[in-house]
């Protein structure tokens, strides 16, 4: 494959497909490798929340005031939309995280985010 010899939009088209690919192969890895370590961790009669200190078990484990952080989870704040799909307006992006389908899509025809900004 001569990548000299391709057309920007081709370019942009097999960008795509190959961060979708990366993507698909990623996940599968991720939940390849926690099925074998569930495993290996069953087999020792843990689970993997007690291996990685998850547990709620308090004798093990300070309380959250005594270890200088605060009570309770941290509260993510509302992402503001700033891209809106094309044909459907109800669908949307914040621009943060990994860019959904129809994003990639757009780039792929070679057009411009900021010509999906909310």
């Amino acid at each position: 494959m001569d990548l000299g010899k391709m057309s920007l939009t081709e370019l942009r088209r097999l960008q795509s497909k190959v961060e979708s690919e990366i993507r698909r192969r990623s996940d599968s890895t991720r939940r390849d490798l926690l099925k074998r370590m569930q495993k290996m961790a069953a087999e020792e009669g843990l689970s993997l929340d007690d291996l990685l200190g998850n547990s709620q078990d308090t004798d093990k484990a300070a309380p959250a005031a005594k270890r200088g952080r605060r009570a309770g989870p941290k509260k993510a704040s509302p992402s503001v939309i700033k891209y809106r799909h094309p044909e459907n307006p109800d669908v949307g992006w914040s621009g943060r995280g990994r860019k959904p389908q129809w994003a990639l899509d757009w780039l792929a025809q070679g057009k411009s985010l900021d010509e999906l900004a909310a």
